[in-house]
């Protein structure tokens, strides 16, 4: 398989964990200093990330794309960049709809690959 269909089949699997909140299945793609950048600016560490969907402070009800995953690759670095369609409420909020565009930084490890950064800035 190409190495770009498989980072666009591994950044689905990532976000469908996510709406599963099947975190030990999340945790493995998440590089351990993963950073978050969320639509209202905040950096959240992996921790808090992972951590708030676990506790349900972070509920995703959708979370997919509605392009194509873009995909540049050099070496052991990894971009993705795509438009999702997203339902999530935050602190206690009902999840509402969201769009964003997406720009994902994946490194490859001795592991496989994993998230470092994501960036996430919504559609008005």
């Amino acid at each position: 398989m190409p190495e770009a269909d498989l980072l666009r089949d591994l950044e689905r699997t990532r976000l469908a964990h996510l709406v599963a909140r099947r975190i030990p299945e999340a945790d493995a793609i998440h590089a351990p200093d993963f950073v978050i950048v969320t639509p209202s600016g905040h950096a959240w560490t992996k921790a808090e990330y992972l951590g708030g969907i676990e506790t349900g402070e972070i509920l995703y009800r959708r979370f997919e794309p509605i392009t194509d995953i873009d995909v540049m690759v050099d070496g052991a670095v990894a971009v993705l960049r795509y438009r999702s369609a997203i339902e999530i409420g935050v602190n206690g909020r009902e999840p509402g709809p969201l769009n964003a565009w997406h720009l994902d930084c994946y490194r490859r490890t001795t592991d496989g690959w994993q998230i470092r950064w994501s960036q996430a800035t919504a559609l008005t």
